[in-house]
This record gives C-alpha cells, sequence and structure tokens, in this order.
C-alpha cells in the first residue's frame, strides 16, 4: 500500500534535489516542481496499483471451503489497494508539497545511498558489458527452476491444526453394543495415559438425532489436548499422532487421524472422512462389497498408505422373521400380534418416564438378555393368544439369520461403496495419481461400476479447474491495463517478465521449507503476480524517465549515452526500488515466524511472496538493464542510420 507513496515522494525528492541546483533565477516554484514530480510517475503507479486490486479477482471466483477462507483477505485486500491507488495520485502530491520543504540533501550525499549506489555500480558495468552472458545465465536458471518445482507436491490445503485430534477408526460391522462399548472404553483408556492429554470423549454409533446417522462400525473420539508448553521435550503433532496409533492396534479396527472441524467440514461436503476417498458405484450392492474388498487390498500396497478400509455394503447381521399366517391363524393370532411381541420382548418398548430434577429419561421394558441372546433362546419367545395359552415364537415364524446393508449409500441415485484411505509422509496429488495407476492395473471393473476420488482430492481438483480458466483471463486483464499504461507492447512484454523471475524465488523457497502447492500457496502466488507487475514497472518508469532525460538534454548520440541512460536510471534510483521491497518483506516476515492455529496457512500464503520478491527483485536489477540496453541499442542504430549519422560503440 505504501509503495506508490515511496515512488511518488522519493520523485518529488529528486526534482527538488535538480532544482536546488540551479540558480536562483531559473528555480521554478515549488507546487510546479511538486506537479510535475507526480505527474511523472503518477499514471505508472495508479496503473501498477490497479493490476494489484485486479490480480487478485481469481481468489473471488472460489467457491465452498476454499472460497469461505480466502474471499475476506481478497476483500480486504481489493479495498486497501484500491483506496491506495486513489490516495497516491490525489492526497499523496498535497502532502508532498506541504511536508517536502527545506534544504534537500542529494542522493550522492546520503550514507545508505553511498552504500548501495557503490554496491550497485559494478554490477550495471559488468551486466551491460557482458549482456549476452546475462541472458544466458538467466534462461538458465529459468530452466533450472523446474527441479523444484518437479518435487512440489500437491494438496487441497494445508493441515490446519486446531488444537485437538480427532480418532476416527472404523471397525468391521455386525459389533455387537457390549464389544462396541469395550472397544470404546479401551481406545479411551489408552489415549488418556498420554502426558499431552488433557481428556478424551468418545462416542460409538448414532446420537438421538437424524443428523448423524452412524452405525457401531464409526468411532469417534475427540482428544482435548494440553497446550504445547506442557507437552513431552521434542514432542510434535505427528510424533504423538505416530505414538497413538502405534498404541492402539486392535484386530479389525482400521485407525484413522484427523481433526475435528476439518472432519465435520469434509464429511459435510463429500461424506470422506479421511484425505482419500474411494466412491464405487453399481447396481448391486453384493458386487460393491467385493469391488470395495479389492480396491482395499490394492490401496494397502499404495506407497504412503497408513490405512484403508472398505465399507462392507451388506455386512450387517440380521435376523428375519417369516411370519406363518395360517398357523398363527389357528391360534386367533393377527401378523401384527406376532410382530408386538418380537418388537416388545426383544426390540424393547418405551413404557412410560422418569422425572428425576430437570433430567427426563425412557423407561424401556424387555426381555432379560439370556432370554434373546441366541438363535434358540428367541424361538422360545412365548406369544399369548386370546385363549390365555402361550405359543413359543419358532412355532408361529421361521427365523433365519442373513447379511444385509448396515447402510446403504446413494449418490447420483446409484448405490455406492466406499473406501477411506489414511495417508502419511505423502502429499495428496501424488498419493492420488500413483493409487489411479495402480488401481486401473490391478482392478478390473465389471460393466456399469464406475470409481470416483473423493475426499480432500475432489476439493483439490474442483479448485484447479476454477482457477485454471480464471487465471489466464486475469493475465490479459493485466496485459491490457499495462498496454494502456506504456502504450508499447514491447514495454508490456518486459514487465511480464518479472512473473518468471519471482517464480525461481517462489518455487525454491517452497522446496526449501517442505511446502505442496496447495490453494494458500496459489493465493500467494496470485498476490506475488501483481506485485511482480508493479516493481516492474517502478524499474521501466526509471530507465524511461533517464532514457528521455538524455535525449531531451541530445545527449542521446551513442551507445556510450544510452550506457550512461541507463545506468543512471537503474543506479541513481536503486534506494525507492530497495524501499518498496523491503517494506513489502517486512510485513510478510512476521508471517514466516508466526505460530498457532492458523499459521500454516499464512505461512504458505507469504512463502511464495518473499521468494519471489527476493528474486525478481535482484533479476530486474541486474537482468532489466540488459534488455533495456539490447531494446534501445536497436532502435538508436536504426534512428541514427536514418538521419545519416556513424554510431559510436
Amino acid at each position: 500500500m505504501v509503495d506508490a507513496a515511496i515512488i511518488m515522494v522519493e520523485n518529488g525528492h529528486k526534482h527538488l534535489e535538480r532544482e536546488h541546483e540551479k540558480p536562483p533565477a531559473q528555480r521554478k516554484e515549488h507546487w510546479q516542481v511538486i506537479l510535475d514530480a507526480a505527474k511523472e510517475v503518477g499514471p505508472s503507479l495508479f496503473f501498477s496499483l490497479a493490476i494489484i486490486t485486479i490480480s487478485f479477482l481469481p481468489v473471488f471466483t472460489l467457491e465452498a471451503q476454499e472460497g469461505r477462507l480466502f474471499k475476506p483477505l481478497a476483500f480486504t485486500k481489493t479495498y486497501a489497494m484500491g483506496a491506495a491507488a486513489i490516495l497516491a495520485v490525489t492526497l499523496v502530491p498535497v502532502l508532498m508539497g506541504y511536508w517536502i520543504r527545506g534544504k534537500i540533501r542529494s542522493e550522492e550525499r546520503h550514507p545508505l545511498s553511498r552504500v548501495l549506489i557503490r554496491l550497485y555500480h559494478p554490477v550495471v558495468d559488468f551486466v551491460l558489458k557482458h549482456n549476452k552472458w546475462v541472458i544466458g545465465l538467466t534462461l538458465a536458471l529459468l530452466v533450472v527452476t523446474y527441479l523444484p518445482y518437479s518435487q512440489l507436491g500437491s494438496e487441497f490445503m494445508p493441515p490446519l491444526y486446531e488444537g485437538d485430534l480427532l480418532y476416527m477408526p472404523t471397525t468391521l460391522p455386525g459389533m455387537s453394543i457390549t464389544k462396541a462399548r469395550e472397544l470404546l472404553q479401551q481406545t479411551d483408556k489408552i489415549l488418556r495415559q498420554f502426558p499431552e492429554v488433557h481428556h478424551v470423549f468418545g462416542k460409538i454409533g448414532r446420537a438421538e438425532t437424524a443428523t448423524d446417522p452412524a452405525g457401531l462400525d464409526m468411532i469417534e473420539t475427540t482428544i482435548m489436548l494440553k497446550p504445547e508448553s506442557e507437552w513431552r521435550a521434542g514432542m510434535t503433532v505427528e510424533k504423538l499422532v505416530d505414538e497413538m496409533d502405534r498404541a492402539i492396534q486392535f484386530p479389525g479396527l482400521t485407525n484413522a487421524w484427523t481433526m475435528p472441524i476439518k472432519t465435520r467440514t469434509d464429511m459435510l461436503s463429500t461424506g470422506i472422512k479421511t484425505p482419500v476417498g474411494i466412491k464405487i458405484a453399481g447396481p448391486d450392492l453384493k458386487v460393491l462389497e467385493e469391488i470395495g474388498k479389492e480396491v482395499e487390498s490394492v490401496m494397502r500396497t499404495v506407497p504412503g498408505t497408513l490405512s484403508a478400509f472398505a465399507e462392507r455394503a451388506v455386512g450387517g447381521n440380521y435376523l428375519d422373521f417369516d411370519i406363518d399366517r395360517r398357523e398363527a391363524a389357528r391360534y386367533g393370532l393377527t401378523v401384527g400380534d406376532v410382530q408386538m411381541v418380537i418388537q416388545t420382548a426383544m426390540g424393547g418398548m418405551s413404557i412410560t418416564n422418569t422425572v428425576e430434577g430437570l433430567e427426563r429419561y425412557s423407561v424401556n421394558l424387555r426381555y432379560s438378555r439370556e432370554l434373546r441372546d441366541d438363535l434358540e433362546a428367541i424361538q422360545r419367545v412365548l406369544v399369548p393368544t386370546p385363549t390365555g395359552e402361550q405359543i413359543p415364537i419358532g412355532q408361529l415364524a421361521t427365523i433365519t439369520p442373513r447379511k444385509g446393508p448396515m447402510v446403504v449409500r446413494s449418490e447420483d441415485t446409484r448405490p455406492n461403496a466406499w473406501v477411506y484411505v489414511d495417508i502419511k509422509d505423502i502429499d495428496v496429488g501424488t498419493y492420488v495419481q500413483n493409487a489411479k495407476r495402480t488401481v486401473a492395473e490391478k482392478i478390473k471393473l465389471p460393466a456399469g461400476y464406475n470409481i470416483i476420488w473423493s475426499g480432500q482430492y475432489e476439493y483439490m481438483e474442483r479448485a484447479q479447474t476454477r482457477l485454471m480458466l480464471v487465471i489466464p483471463l486475469t493475465l490479459f486483464i493485466v496485459f491490457v491495463l499495462l498496454y494502456l499504461s506504456t502504450r508499447s507492447m514491447t514495454k508490456v512484454g518486459i514487465v511480464f517478465l518479472a512473473v518468471p523471475f519471482s517464480l525461481i524465488g517462489a518455487f525454491w523457497l517452497l522446496y526449501i521449507l517442505g511446502y505442496n502447492l496447495s490453494i494458500a500457496v496459489w493465493v500467494g502466488i496470485i498476490a506475488l503476480a501483481g506485485l511482480d507487475a508493479e516493481t516492474g514497472v517502478i524499474m521501466l518508469l526509471y530507465l524511461d524517465i533517464a532514457y528521455e532525460q538524455w535525449k531531451k538534454e541530445g545527449k542521446m548520440r551513442s551507445l556510450q549515452h544510452l550506457r550512461e541512460a541507463i545506468h543512471h536510471g537503474a543506479v541513481q534510483r536503486v534506494r525507492p526500488k530497495l524501499m518498496t521491497v523491503l517494506t513489502t518483506m517486512i510485513g510478510l516476515f512476521p508471517i514466516m515466524w508466526s505460530t498457532g492455529t492458523g499459521a500454516d496457512v499464512m505461512k504458505r500464503i507469504a512463502a511464495p511472496m518473499v521468494g519471489g520478491l527476493t528474486s525478481s527483485f535482484l533479476l530486474e536489477l541486474a537482468v532489466y538493464p540488459v534488455i533495456y540496453y539490447l531494446w534501445k541499442s536497436w532502435s538508436l542504430k536504426k534512428e541514427l542510420a536514418t538521419e545519416g549519422q556513424l554510431l559510436e560503440d
């Protein structure tokens, strides 16, 4: 936001410095000098800030959870930069006129400027002398940057540590409530023994609400952790999860570790509670179960798999009561009479409510467990007749145990079987690409069945598809704004060179920090693109000002004059260029060192901006003078040849 003010003030300072060097009789009026300085850089600064504002357009197109997360940032930045663009060409020149007064020290006498000029002077001389080598090395650096880029993984969002953990394993279906309660108590007891754990709360099965249709095969244990200051030395979240996973190893229990809020969001969006999910769709539940088992076994062989579990589509245990209507009629019974006994004696029937203070409890009545805990006992359950006789239910109905679906899932009107896959030490994008190849090689799907990859991968693909459409459109709008500002296709091309320059530092820093490409990283790169255009415009603006000044004074008659003009435009204005970059970097450094909730996401946004600004600034200082020299020397040779003059080297 302050870049435009820095350039505006610095240019006004430069104009006043030159004006004070003139005899008093030849000096312009103070406000006229300020006006000339503002008009010289104002249009370019306004367009550069407008480009930064427009560059965040792709963020506004994000939807779902990524849109809710990043749109407030986009709105804030857009409003701030829009206001900065207006103030830079309205309020700042007025304040310059009032506050920049008195004795103006020349840049050569400023201690910081002297150091910067002494350091940058030989650099410009060297790159202009060896211009072809500089261009070649820059191209080589761009090519080499493909190495770290190719090693970057991809994910939807970086892991957002919420302060607590959620242990969400899956069991095989058909487990009894007694065994489920016992398993839940055992896992809770093990988790509570870790010194980093404050307390745990486990749940198995569904709650008394239709919004949580969970079966007995799903355990949800929320692990509330102590503050990290009370943890063991050297302990991290990743190490803690590893220790917990090794401590809980039960046959038939497939572990999954995640965060409470994240899991709720994921399950509401796609229904998948793990980073990667596979949805198998088809008409027959039994075939879906067999395919799911095959996919589960194949996924366990994919590198990076922590756990894989396929839902058993028909794995539930059921008792079917086939009532013999004729036999029931012999005793004066209806089908409803027999079903009422089944419901009350075995399922249980609510007969009243008890009130204990402010608490209310339902009182259920049914046979005790020993009278209904096996098939023979159930067959001996007595059914009263209208005549007072007691008939065993085994004489009135055929009782058959059968396998059936615990939960019937469907999407797009087709039954589904889902496979949950938890991963470790690998990014989602790379893992899914490897898994797709493995599944395609080893699984042959029958006709009418298909596989859909879901979970975080589904979010990632959706966001990438949208960004691939919007980012080129945004670049085109930036291109149009640059052309309106410069009226030169060559200058637009030179400014756009700042984008690949910045990507060099961005990708190398991401590689060094071990970050994966994610929506947060791409938001940072989008913001970086706008800053690149601004720094490129400023560098080109200073070179143009020096070139036009030399030409106006009649000193542009040889390549030596051109080198002197470029030297003046680059070296004498290095201080404001450094200030614009440093102000942005100073604002980003606290984010890079931050810790706590949300820091992981913010670091991914800031990292490409820090690395990109560094490489872009250094390469612009070294390469822009060379490109400008090659461009202007060609036009200068053509101009002087037309005039019939010999161009000096």
